[in-house]
């Protein structure tokens, strides 16, 4: 699930309904566990415990998570042991336990020594709870991860993944399906929102700060999905095929630098397989690149339904089958036992892989501070702020002609068209759907589709209608369903502003049919835009989306799917409460025909027809014929794809503009040992702003140029900052095969505003020098 899969609820929608819903409070929560030290769980320690207290080492916080989780495994029955590895999927457990709550998954624990039951919950955007099992229970979301991944801000990625995690533990969750880092490589991906765009050392970087805002709750973090989950269509079937160089500076490092900086207890593995080999028994990814190069201690859990082998996936690194009723079988139950009393599975496999839970479990600061055992008081009016200031901060202003944007209060009448905006924001479907504080306005099942079981298009009760008028109290604000081209034109004729909210919904297990916007939306905008040459059109998209009308309309404002908080923070931005400050992750084509893949790659059997080929709940995904997807591109993804090309986008990667004018000037360029740039940033307004200077290189080999660095700026008015960028040496190394190197020489650097657009460039040479794996060992909290 998204958790892998994400999480997956695409299994079954009526299964779902097998199962009574459980409201979340503290009447119907878990029973609870005997908590590390009490009367309770020393008691159960007495009657048959492997070790005596005297040997319990680990209770002993000075030792390493790694020390204390060998003790734990040690004192542990071989039964303990193979509980461990392998999780319930709540929604069709027979019978489900007192203590199970309705949600991803549900491993028991060892009340005998402390360790915890996992409660496990899908959380790409907050508390998922996707079709309503667990009735009344809502949580904060936030913004589509494009959104946060567009601020180029850690500490608001960081901000959003600790206000979650804080919201999960208050529900008793303890671990979180969290932490997407797959790169954008296709502008159709269906779950493009949930990542963190195409680049892999902002991925990697933004993935990192949330997985660390989300494990500072003493809770488990998984990071997703490894590796090359890149398209929705065909996920549970298709072999992914790219150079293995290629996929070392790509995706891989993305995984590599949000790995060793955030530090999560878990790393998910994905349904593809990746050449010919399912991604959760991939030896050459789980052991030799995970473990062997990246030292990685904590483990290796599958996507729900993911897993299709017993002794090919313990043996290659996975160490817990995830929501075990969604797999053809319980391949880590009796399988297991079984392999291990034969020899197939090592004894000594088994104990590394419940070691390497536990040590995650330790790392993370779980077994230390037990989640709650009752639901505790949520500040929801707080965690909103959040949402709303990583909304704010993630909205890209693409267009503003004649500076029509911020809005003048001045204006007497205003009409809103289309996009429901009346009653809310769209959000992404699939198992990070967040049932947000303040109601679900609209909730349109699906009919048909791999999504269809699971995911419903669904809006937060956020309106930009009443956010708008709220900020302009002497303009008459009409709204407009936007459905009649011609209804919308009149309107639009009668106003001083027309503003058109346009919509287009993605989910997880289906690709988007099209990047036009639905319903006509083209249509709409084309004769708003023709009525009034005062016309702002408001994106409300998980990714990017063709606009044949962009050069017809004065301004154009990318909002992604902007979270619980999206109406206010919308209407924040058009009339300039705060500035534009967004930037994109992800570049914006022209057309289709300049992607490396303009669809959708189909199966030529037609496997991709079965919903099992995408949804784990619609059948055993094994059974159908695998199929290629090659990714030719290898690490020249998005805006490096547009630079081997020489081609533009129609909006390039780290483009946004800026209701501030600010100058950048005396740029100095530094080699040695490491490549830096230092330059004078200058606000030439009168209000506050944001600058986000980039730095790219192009190596001494040749190639694309590639992001090695940015820096966030809000500055006063008037303000000149003196700033330095240092290019992180993880983007600057090329991967051979004795590891990374930085090759010696002279590099190409350019301090830029986006991916094509130059300040300033000079050369400087760098020492050849190696450079470690990034080493993910972990420190007990």
């Amino acid at each position: 699930m998204s958790t892998g899969m994400s999480t997956g609820f695409p299994r079954i929608a009526c299964a779902l309904m097998s199962v009574a819903p459980i409201a979340l409070s503290a009447q119907t929560l878990p029973v609870p566990l005997p908590v590390a030290g009490s009367a309770q769980a020393s008691a159960s320690r007495t009657a048959g415990a492997p070790a005596a207290r005297t040997a319990e080492i680990w209770r002993d916080t000075l030792r390493t998570a790694a020390d204390r989780a060998d003790a734990l495994v040690k004192a542990m029955t071989s039964a303990e042991k193979l509980r461990y590895v392998h999780g319930i999927f709540p929604p069709m457990a027979k019978p489900a336990t007192a203590d199970m709550i309705p949600s991803a998954g549900y491993v028991p624990g060892v009340p005998r020594l402390g360790i915890p039951t996992l409660r496990e919950s899908d959380a790409s955007l907050g508390v998922a709870n996707q079709v309503e099992q667990r009735k009344g229970d809502v949580a904060t979301a936030l913004p589509a991860s494009l959104a946060t991944a567009a601020s180029f801000d850690p500490a608001i990625a960081y901000a959003g993944g600790a206000m979650i995690g804080s919201e999960a533990r208050a529900k008793t969750f303890n671990v979180l399906l969290a932490g997407g880092v797959n790169l954008t490589r296709d502008a159709w991906n269906g779950r493009n929102f949930e990542y963190l765009g195409e680049d892999p050392l902002l991925t990697g970087v933004m993935g990192a700060a949330s997985i660390r805002g989300v494990q500072s709750n003493h809770i488990v973090s998984t990071i997703k999905h490894f590796v090359l989950n890149s398209q929705e269509t065909g996920r549970a079937v298709l072999d992914a095929r790219i150079d293995p160089t290629a996929l070392r500076e790509s995706d891989l490092l993305a995984f590599e630098i949000a790995i060793a900086d955030g530090k999560p207890a878990s790393v998910m593995c994905a349904y593809n397989r990746i050449d010919g080999d399912y991604a959760c028994e991939n030896k050459r990814l789980l052991t030799d690149v995970l473990r062997g190069d990246w030292k990685y201690p904590g483990f290796v859990m599958s996507d729900w339904g993911a897993v299709h082998s017993t002794e090919k996936a313990a043996n290659a690194g996975l160490d817990q089958e995830s929501g075990q009723e969604l797999d053809a079988k319980v391949y880590f139950g009796t399988p297991l036992a079984d392999a291990v009393a034969a020899g197939r599975v090592s004894t000594a496999r088994l104990d590394d892989m419940v070691r390497r839970i536990l040590t995650g479990v330790i790392a993370s600061g779980l077994y230390d501070h037990p989640t709650p055992l009752s639901a505790q008081p949520i500040d929801y009016a707080a965690n909103a702020e959040v949402a709303q200031r990583a909304a704010e901060a993630g909205i890209v202003l693409l267009r503003n002609e004649k500076g029509l944007l911020p809005l003048a209060r001045t204006a007497r009448s205003i009409v809103v068209i289309g996009g429901h905006a009346d009653v809310g924001v769209l959000s992404g479907g699939g198992s990070s759907q967040v049932r947000s504080v303040g109601g679900v306005p609209i909730e349109i099942p699906l009919k048909s589709g791999a999504a269809a079981s699971f995911a419903r298009i669904t809006y937060h009760s956020s309106s930009p209608l009443r956010a708008i008028r709220a900020l302009a109290p002497n303009a008459t604000v009409t709204f407009v369903d936007g459905t009649d081209p011609a209804a919308a034109a009149k309107a639009a004729r009668a106003a001083d502003l027309a503003i058109v909210f346009a919509t287009h919904w993605q989910t997880e297990a289906q690709d988007a049919p099209s990047l036009s916007l639905p319903d006509n939306q083209d249509a709409v905008i084309d004769a708003v835009a023709a009525a009034n040459r005062r016309t702002i059109v408001v994106l409300e998209t998980g990714g990017p989306v063709l606009m044949p009308w962009a050069t017809r309309v004065p301004a154009i404002v990318e909002a992604w799917y902007p979270g619980q908080r999206g109406g206010e923070a919308i209407a924040r931005v058009l009339f300039g409460e705060v500035d534009a400050s967004g930037r994109l992750p992800i570049s914006f084509p022209r057309t289709i025909e300049q992607l490396p893949r303009p669809r959708p790659v189909t199966s030529p059997t037609g496997a991709t027809s079965n919903d099992a080929s995408a949804n784990a709940g619609a059948g055993d995904a094994g059974l159908l014929p695998a199929y290629p997807v090659t990714y030719q591109e290898g690490a020249n993804v998005g805006y490096r794809w547009y630079a081997t090309r020489k081609d533009s986008p129609l909006f390039p990667f780290g483009f946004g503009l800026s209701y501030a004018s600010t100058r950048i000037s005396n740029p100095r360029f530094s080699g040695g040992a490491n490549a830096s740039v230092t330059f004078a940033v200058t606000n030439r307004t009168a209000r506050t702003g944001v600058a986000v200077p980039q730095l790219y290189a192009t190596l001494p080999d040749g190639g694309a140029p590639r992001l090695v660095g940015w820096s966030r700026q809000t500055l006063a008015a008037g303000e000149t900052r003196t700033v330095t960028i240092t290019a992180d040496p993880r983007a600057l190394a090329r991967w051979e095969a004795a590891g990374w190197r930085l090759k010696g020489g002279a590099y190409a650097l350019t301090l830029a505003t986006d991916a094509q657009t130059m300040v300033a460039a000079g050369r400087v040479n760098l020492t050849d020098r190696r450079l470690a794996s990034a080493r993910a060992a972990f420190d007990t909290p």
